[in-house]
């Protein structure tokens, strides 16, 4: 469920963990794979934010 979108404490409520850390250690797994998706998104949004600032700037 988080690896398609879900926030941790939206999964913590369905799973009815009281701790975030059960779901956390419960429910998901860190993998290069994904990590490296992870990354990429978010030096994607880094970029694309810098350029549109720079847009604006003119």
């Amino acid at each position: 469920m988080v690896n398609t979108g879900m926030d941790i404490k939206t999964l913590q409520y369905v799973m009815g963990d009281s701790v975030v850390g059960a779901t956390l250690n419960v429910y998901t797994h860190a993998s290069y794979d994904r990590a490296a998706e992870q990354m990429a998104k978010v030096i994607g949004f880094k970029v694309t934010a810098t350029q549109e600032k720079q847009r604006k700037s003119g």
